[in-house]
């Protein structure tokens, strides 16, 4: 379907909005890829923050022109998707382990802080733990001495507990064995 000239406009508008808060955009080539898998990958793209689109070409060209994001146009043609994200290696990781899944995504370049990157350049930047997971293991990092802490205490309570219970058995034991003479006479 052919667009006017004001929806193409407002296609670059919003693209160009997209990238001016983008860390990275990874392009990938789809040619081939079934409507289920291609409504997967948005899925998967949705639920990551992952800005997912078919774009034409010249409209990607024209909305990334100025931004950090410019010398990636040169990689820009064929049938490609374009995922963008604000999390430095959200969109890498969708789209680098959707390609794992259907071979017929295939990687074809990214862009991070103005540096073009290559398919094994996007891999690495996929193995990277996004902010999300970060945040998470330097919170099990910062509770690591807390929870050490508690379970000693716990072991602590547990142990005087075990120590307590015999020298209450043999207290019971002796008041027991002096009250029974009392109770024979």
């Amino acid at each position: 379907m052919s667009l006017n000239l004001d929806d193409k406009k407002a296609v670059v508008a919003e693209i160009a909005a997209v990238v001016a808060n983008a860390q990275t955009i990874v392009i990938a080539e789809y040619r081939g890829i079934g409507v289920a898998s291609m409504t997967a990958l948005r899925k998967q793209a949705r639920e990551s923050g992952v800005f997912l689109r078919v774009l034409k070409n010249t409209l990607a060209r024209r909305a990334v022109e100025g931004t950090p994001f410019a010398s990636l146009a040169d990689q820009m043609s064929g049938p490609l998707v374009y995922a963008i994200s604000e999390d430095a290696v959200a969109a890498a990781k969708v789209i680098q382990n959707f390609s794992k899944k259907d071979e017929k995504i295939k990687v074809i370049a990214g862009s991070y802080e103005g540096k073009v990157l290559t398919v094994a350049e996007v891999a690495q930047l996929a193995t990277i733990p996004s902010r999300d997971e970060l945040l998470s293991m330097l919170l099990g990092v910062m509770q690591a001495p807390v929870a050490a802490f508690a379970r000693g205490l716990g072991a602590l309570a547990a142990k005087k507990a075990e120590d307590a219970a015999p020298a209450e058995e043999a207290s019971v034991a002796e008041v027991a064995a002096t009250e029974a003479p009392a109770d024979a006479a």
